[in-house]
């Protein structure tokens, strides 16, 4: 048991690393004239090959059949609406503050939960939400105007879709395998994104395109380890393991950007990290005592 918690934290230490390499990729083809819908489809597209990788390799193309293709058409939706914003608000936030507002994940998948499932939050994870929050006053710092208010503003809206997607996924992976969900989210998000990307598509210099390329496939290889951590440890478990992305993020902002984080982030984060490890440790301490209750 503790060698395959040990595996499953390790697993999400390297799909955090991924997911930061690949945002700085995306920042870096960015800054070179790649757009927002080359990002979209080419993190897509290499997931996409990914899976069909594995799945060659694995247990063979025919275990990505589904019978819910609804519910995977509603978490397509969800979770592609939700990378547009978040990746939009990486082309304009610095790296550190786009990936410390992600952090807020844990706290919009409890409100929706309270709202959309009916579920009971206790006043622990209220006052988790509230700690949260604060955080997040800091970081975006109402009142005030620019591209980075509306970065921000798009940060958390993706926060909130991308919680969406977590509740939708309770459901969906009581039936569906991972590979069989993280296909049809990229094969239904590519139906939708590429005649976007025929309209506006544009030529690039080699190195945008293999920029792209980059960021694609190292997004993919991130989506699939992060499903995968799961197999091996509780989420209570892994989960806290995504705040060393912050670290990356700083790195990479430091060493690619020339650029550290301000005031805010240091006040703002903590805030916001101590909230999802609040509820993280709240939701495994009442799934410990429903366990024991089934068991008596």
């Amino acid at each position: 048991m503790t060698e395959r918690r040990s595996f499953g934290i390790g697993l999400r230490l390297v799909s955090v690393f991924l997911a930061a390499v690949a945002n700085a990729t995306m920042k870096l083809a960015d800054g070179y004239g790649a757009r927002l819908i080359d990002l979209l489809i080419f993190r897509q597209a290499g997931t996409l090959l990914l899976v069909l990788v594995l799945a060659t390799m694995g247990p063979g193309l025919a275990s990505l059949k589904t019978r819910r293709l609804g519910a995977h058409i509603a978490r397509s939706t969800v979770g592609l609406t939700g990378m547009t914003c978040i990746f939009a608000a990486l082309l304009v936030l610095p790296l550190s503050e786009a990936t410390t507002i992600q952090f807020t994940v844990p706290m919009a998948a409890t409100l929706l939960s309270a709202i959309i499932l009916g579920e009971a939050v206790g006043w622990r994870r209220w006052i988790a939400v509230m700690i949260g929050f604060v955080g997040v006053l800091m970081l975006v710092q109402p009142g005030s105007v620019g591209l980075q208010s509306w970065g921000a503003l798009l940060a958390i809206i993706g926060a909130f879709f991308t919680a969406g997607v977590l509740v939708l996924l309770r459901r969906i992976g009581q039936t569906e395998a991972a590979l069989t969900t993280v296909f049809w989210f990229s094969i239904l998000s590519l139906i939708v994104v590429s005649p976007f990307y025929a309209i506006l598509w544009r030529p690039h210099s080699p190195h945008v395109w293999a920029l792209l390329i980059a960021a694609g496939i190292i997004g993919g290889a991130n989506q699939l380890t992060m499903t995968a951590a799961l197999r091996f440890a509780p989420v209570s478990v892994i989960v806290p393991m995504d705040y060393t992305a912050l670290i990356w993020a700083i790195l990479f902002s430091w060493l690619l950007f020339d650029r550290l984080p301000g005031p805010a982030i240091w006040i703002g984060a903590p805030l916001i990290i101590c909230s999802g490890l609040m509820i993280v440790w709240r939701e495994h301490v009442l799934g410990r005592e429903r366990t024991e209750r089934a068991i008596v």
